[in-house]
Order: structure tokens, then C-alpha cells, then sequence
């Protein structure tokens, strides 16, 4: 499956392959082609927008064709849609052989907060996508797309408004929020920041606040950051912004425009938090298509499950190996949805060298194409993985560590160990988790294993319940099952 999105900004080409509720993007390639650049004044596309943009569009109808894609999906939005000749335009599109649709500003707005709903679990707020042309306003929460709203106020076309000051771009902000009926609704909730030029501030907001852990999706900010980032704007060295991975050059110009817009959002809607979402309209789409039973699929499982059974050893068994630990957790649904996705990741190291594994594991965990998982939540599953590959040292020195607090990083360490203790009991296959029992005794941690097959308690597996029931505060026993 691959959709190219034809943007006031930029026009990219996405290729998806794998589980239909968590894809794993294979191919991601944009070109600043700036459609919607003076838009606002001339209400037309211009010309060598327009030629850069067919250029970057030829190259991924024949790249999609090569890779086989059985679907192609082609959307353009706010400058195609707004701009005198836009149907001219998108027939030299058709010409290459796509099929492109127009999205009104409502179904622009709508994938964007479908977008957010698929990739952060129980999300509730506002949703600013921002674009080149236009920023869609949605209101989600309980799992759907209420009320939505599409406003002039796209990255390309705030020039124009800061040409009267920052004053006069909080007034058209405040004015357009309000005439969108959107005052008031936003107050005290969470506001979901989508987009290129978004995610940008987000990773230099990280660069100046020495964040450990550089995925801005579900990155947090407080409601007064972007006036904070002002300044640290302003001084803003650009060899140093273009340093940054995964900061694109082209988007640099665009931040400290897209910063004041969301400053001036801020003082409108008056949020709890600002939260970065990476999934947006692209996503949307996919989640859209979705049957509903599709669509309730925890996408962190999903993801952490396919993962599995790609680099594990033998058949997945990682939902099994959960069953086997979860008696010795009190786990809320919270933490054990966590827990479930370290056990089905609880192989995937298997094949890097013995004294990597660890390493391997953590890397995984961090830096994963995970959604549906905050920072903190990544740490929990890298301590468990850690744990669960034998990491030697202290997991609590790596950086990443200082944002989950101690006892959760307690937690996941149990976890680990016991995934460890569970993979060596049964050799990294099903049938010793099947036919045994972990369970806490009173001041015991229980291992029971059934009758006949006593010798699977080997001295490796003596060892790892040792260190385990240590770690709980328990003695350590291994009894025949009846």
C-alpha cells in the first residue's frame, strides 16, 4: 500500500507493508516542491512548484511500480484544493498515471484526527494539523472524530499575516478560533501537534532542553514552551539546526513562524499539554479503511508481535510467555500491556552476538517505529528487554533512564527477569511454559513443573529463579506438580 500526499508544502511518497493495524513504512521520500507558496496572494499554483512538484511525482510512480505496490492512494490538499488552477494541475497528475482525489477542508481535518485516535491510545483534545496551505482543527476523544474545522492559517500563508506583527496573527488566530465555534473546547485538554514544521520545533525543543530520548512522537511540551522557544529561536544557530537528524533543512525557515502559531493557539484554546503526534492525514487514511474490529487492535502489540515472529527462533510464543509470568505481577492494564509487548519481543536478539544482546534489545525498544507508547513506556520495555538478554552494568546510568521514575524501572527489571528465567526453563519453544507454573508461596517463588519432566530444572535454570526470587525478596523453590 502506498499513498503520495500532494501538499501545500511538500508532496511525498509513503510505502506501508506488514500488519494492517501497525504498517511498517518501507519507503518515505518528500520533496519541497512549496505549491502553496504565494497562494494567498496570487491564488495560484506557481509555475515551478508546479514542475518540481511533477518531478518528485513521476519519480514515485515509477519507484511504486517497481516495488510491486498493489495499491497506490494520491490526496491533495489545501493549495490544489484552494489554488484558480489546481484542476489544470491535476491533470498533468493524471497524465503520469495517477488517480488523484481532492479532500475537502472537513475529510483533511477528519484523517488528521483518525491519524492521532490510531497512534495514541485513549487520545482526548484538539488535533492542529498544520500544512502548508491550512491548519484543520479537530476535536477527538472516547475514540472518534467529533466536530472538525479547516482555517486558512497554513505555514506558506503566515508571512502575510506577520506582515501587520505578531499582534496582528494573534487576532486572525483568535478571531478564526472563535468564529469556528472552537473556544472554549480545547481548555484544559491535550493539543495534538501534527505536521512537518511541528514536528521540527519539537526535535529542537528537545536539542535545547538536552531531551535523551529523540522520538518526538507523543512528545510532551508545557502550554508556555513556545514562548520559551522564542527567544531560543532567535539565537538559534542554523549549522547547528542542520546537525540535528531527521531535521530537515527545508523545514528550518518555517519554524519560527509555525512557533508563534502555536503560541498564539495557546492563548486561544488555553490546552493542558502540547503533545506530538508523527501519525497525521497519511495515517488517517490507513486507519479509515480499517474494519472496526481492525481498528480495536492495540497497534503496540500489533508492531511488538510482528517483530517477534519475524526475528524470533522458533514459533512465537511471547502471548504465553506472558500468561507464565503474570501470576507473580500485580499488574494494573496499564503496565501489563507493556509487559505483554516485552514478552513478544523477548527473542527478537537472539541472532547478535551473546555479548551484544542486551544492547540489541534496548536499541529495539528506544528507537523502534513504535506507536501507541510514550517515552517513560519505552524505557520500562528497554529495562525489561535489557533484564530479559542478561544485561551486565546498570541499566539506570543510560541516559534514557533519568525519564521513568524508579519504581516503574523496578518493575520492568522483574519483568526481564522473569522472561529470562521463562526462556531458559523451555529452551525459547512453548511446550516447557505450557506444562509448568510460576507462582509466589507465601515467602517462596514457586516453580512447579510436571511430573516426568524434573530434569528441565537444570543449574541454568536453578540460577535464574534464584536471581529472580532475590530480586522479589523471596526464597526460591521448585517443587513437582501433581
Amino acid at each position: 500500500m502506498a499513498i503520495v500526499d500532494i501538499g501545500s508544502n511538500s508532496v511525498r511518497l509513503v510505502v506501508y507493508s506488514g500488519a494492517t493495524r501497525a504498517p511498517s513504512v518501507i519507503f518515505n521520500e518528500k520533496v519541497m516542491a512549496g505549491l502553496g507558496r504565494g497562494l494567498a496572494e496570487e491564488g495560484r499554483l506557481p509555475e515551478d512548484a508546479q514542475a518540481r512538484a511533477l518531478a518528485a511525482l513521476a519519480r514515485f510512480r515509477t519507484l511504486s511500480g517497481h516495488m510491486g505496490v498493489a495499491r497506490c492512494r494520491v490526496v491533495a490538499t489545501a493549495a490544489v484544493r484552494d489554488a484558480g488552477n489546481g484542476a489544470a494541475f491535476l491533470d498533468e497528475v493524471r497524465a503520469l498515471g495517477f488517480s488523484p482525489e481532492v479532500l475537502p477542508g472537513d475529510e483533511e481535518a477528519r484523517m488528521a484526527g483518525l491519524g492521532v485516535l490510531s497512534s495514541i491510545l485513549n487520545a482526548d483534545g484538539l488535533v492542529g494539523d498544520l500544512g502548508g496551505g491550512s491548519l484543520e482543527l479537530v476535536d477527538v476523544g472516547q475514540g472518534q472524530v467529533r466536530r472538525s474545522v479547516s482555517l486558512p492559517l497554513g505555514v506558506l500563508r503566515l508571512d502575510a499575516l506577520l506582515a501587520k506583527g505578531e499582534q496582528g496573527l494573534v487576532r486572525a488566530v483568535r478571531q478564526a478560533v472563535e468564529q469556528a465555534g472552537f473556544a472554549g473546547i480545547g481548555r484544559d485538554r491535550a493539543f495534538y501537534l501534527v505536521g512537518g514544521s511541528w514536528r521540527a520545533l519539537a526535535r529542537l525543543d528537545m536539542m535545547f532542553s538536552g531531551h535523551p530520548l529523540p522520538i518526538t512522537h507523543q512528545h510532551a511540551m508545557a502550554p508556555g514552551r513556545p514562548a520559551e522557544l522564542e527567544s531560543l529561536l532567535a539565537g538559534l544557530d542554523k549549522a547547528r539546526a542542520r546537525a540535528i537528524p531527521s531535521l530537515s533543512s527545508s523545514r528550518i525557515p518555517t519554524i519560527p513562524a509555525a512557533n508563534l502559531l502555536l503560541k498564539a493557539l495557546v492563548a486561544a484554546l488555553k490546552p493542558r499539554e502540547l503533545v506530538v503526534s508523527a501519525y497525521g492525514i497519511r495515517e488517517g487514511l490507513l486507519f479509515h479503511d480499517l474494519d472496526p474490529a481492525e481498528r480495536a487492535r492495540d497497534p503496540l502489540i500489533e508492531a511488538a508481535r510482528e517483530a517477534g515472529t519475524g526475528l524470533g527462533r522458533f514459533a512465537p510464543h511471547g502471548d504465553l510467555l506472558d500468561r507464565w509470568i503474570a501470576p507473580i505481577f500485580d499488574d494494573d492494564p496499564p503496565a501489563a500491556r507493556l509487559r505483554l509487548a516485552a514478552c513478544l519481543l523477548a527473542d527478537i536478539a537472539w541472532a547478535a552476538h551473546p555479548d551484544f544482546r542486551a544492547e540489541r534489545g534496548v536499541d529495539m525498544a528506544l528507537h523502534g517505529n513504535w506507536v501507541g507508547i510514550d517515552g517513560p513506556g519505552r524505557v520500562m520495555l528497554a529495562q525489561a528487554l535489557f533484564a530479559n538478554f542478561g544485561g551486565g552494568g546498570a541499566f539506570s546510568d543510560l541516559a534514557p533512564a533519568r525519564i521513568c521514575d524508579e519504581a516503574a524501572l523496578k518493575r520492568a527489571f522483574l519483568w526481564g527477569l522473569a522472561m529470562r528465567l521463562g526462556q531458559r526453563l523451555s529452551g525459547g519453544v512453548a511446550a516447557g511454559l505450557e506444562r509448568s507454573r510460576l507462582r509466589i508461596d507465601g515467602d517462596a517463588l514457586l516453580l512447579e513443573l510436571p511430573g516426568g519432566e524434573e530434569a528441565l530444572f537444570g543449574e541454568a535454570v536453578e540460577r535464574r529463579l534464584r536471581t529472580l526470587a532475590g530480586a522479589m525478596g523471596l526464597k526460591a523453590r521448585a517443587a513437582a506438580s501433581l
